[in-house]
């Protein structure tokens, strides 16, 4: 039997397939494209690549030796597959798992930002989110790359040349876009707005957790956990380590992976 995790979230979609001994067999990331449906059948596609097999056996596997549990914004919108969980405890149940002493769980995705909090047995046992904004997102990097026409890996390598990272002052993505502009056109240089936007996103995810509260040890969930400025950031601001984990973008996936697994032992 398989046990399958899909994450799709609102920037990208991930699959997790896992065997009987939690053992990885196979997974995906691919760029959210033209609703979940299409974002799903991409991720398919290339989780059945890693395996060595079709995407029809691959989905032929899902229905006849699989259990498939769903996350992320577009869960409720692969007909068929009727097993949800909140990305939450999803996240929680799969940054537990490859690091049981975690906390701690910041998880910045694409339009949210969430601070999770676990009991000694990994259990969530609080969490807080900021959804109203995009400011303290993937999002707000993403459009700050733009502007600057870099590729959003690039910031991090970029922001490390900084010598004097710019002050961000805006709370609000379309004003700090004005702001980023005006100080570019006026000859800040290019590495200082970058550490600048990163530790703009250090610090308003920082105020976050700062209500959650922070146990170590504390770890970082989602994409911007590739961020190397923003983890550093984040830890100044803290005053805590942050772990990293390359498997940062799969938390969720292989967590609900993990709850595929949890329901098929009760059946």
């Amino acid at each position: 039997m398989i046990f399958v995790g899909c994450d799709l979230g609102s920037t990208t979609g991930k699959i997790v397939v896992l065997d009987e001994n939690l053992s990885v067999l196979g997974s995906s990331i691919v760029r959210s494209s033209h609703g979940p449906i299409k974002t799903f059948e991409k991720a398919v596609e290339k989780t059945a690549e890693s395996m060595g097999i079709s995407a029809e056996e691959l989905l032929t596997k899902f229905k006849n030796e699989g259990r498939v549990v769903t996350t992320g914004y577009g869960r409720s919108n692969l007909p068929g597959y009727t097993d949800e969980v909140s990305e939450i405890s999803c996240h929680a149940k799969g940054a537990s798992h490859l690091c049981p002493s975690v906390r701690t769980i910041i998880d910045i995705g694409g339009q949210d930002a969430k601070i999770i909090s676990l009991t000694e047995d990994g259990r969530m046992a609080n969490f807080v989110m900021n959804d109203k904004c995009a400011a303290g997102t993937g999002r707000f990097l993403d459009v700050m790359a733009s502007i600057l026409r870099m590729d959003v890996s690039e910031l991090a390598p970029c922001a490390a040349q900084s010598t004097q990272p710019a002050s961000i002052s805006s709370t609000c993505t379309v004003f700090a876009e004005s702001e980023v502009i005006s100080q570019l056109a006026s000859g800040v240089k290019r590495p200082d707005l970058v550490a600048g936007i990163c530790q703009s996103v250090a610090t308003r995810v920082a105020a976050l957790a700062r209500r959650a509260g922070v146990r170590e040890m504390v770890c970082m969930s989602g994409g911007v956990a590739k961020n190397g400025a923003v983890r550093r950031g984040l830890e100044e601001c803290l005053n805590v380590s942050i772990a990293y984990d390359p498997r940062c973008q799969h938390f969720g996936a292989i967590g609900a992976a993990l709850w595929a697994y949890r329901q098929a032992s009760k059946a």
